[in-house]
């Protein structure tokens, strides 16, 4: 083993990776996030997403969400009617598959995830209007968003030109 620092990770020659959080060297991060008035009944927006290169793989490791009533109120965490998701490839994941409250709220320390985007990968993070109605009187969600963060890197498996591989 090769030393980079004591301060610093170590590394294995030829894989890359540091010898204390198995992350490859090379990984950088993704941030993406977007805000938009509520779409009407029967409509999804996507709110966030991100696509992996070819050859790249990553990790989704956080996600928050926003409502304008949830910036006025940190209790309103309710969605009744508004279902959000978690979609890599256009699929629904496991147990984000469809939930109707505020989980990780923008602005928070988000609960940390650690969700493996195989190669390729997009990841989209969407909010679907199922028939999303207020109590009479009550404020009315009018403005969503969604974030998603994690990191990529380039899947050595395929091989490295310039460590004579494909």
């Amino acid at each position: 083993m090769q030393h980079v620092s004591s301060d610093f990770a170590e590394f294995k020659s030829g894989q890359d990776l540091c010898a204390r959080c198995g992350t490859s060297l090379d990984s950088q991060y993704f941030d993406e996030s977007g805000i938009t008035a509520l779409p009407p009944p029967g409509r999804e927006v996507v709110l966030a997403r991100f696509e992996l290169g070819p050859r790249y793989c990553g990790v989704l490791e956080y996600f928050s969400q926003f409502t304008n009533l949830l910036a006025s109120n940190p209790a309103a965490i309710e969605t009744d009617g508004l279902d959000w998701a978690i979609l890599p490839n256009g699929t629904p994941l496991a147990p984000y598959l469809r939930f109707d409250r505020i989980l990780n709220p923008w602005g928070f320390g988000s609960f940390q995830v650690a969700v493996r985007l195989e190669e390729s990968a997009t990841i989209e993070f969407v909010a679907r209007n199922r028939a999303y109605a207020p109590a009479p009187g009550a404020p009315a969600i009018e403005r969503i968003g969604g974030r998603i963060v994690g990191r990529y890197w380039y899947d050595g498996a395929y091989g490295d030109v310039a460590r004579g591989g494909i």
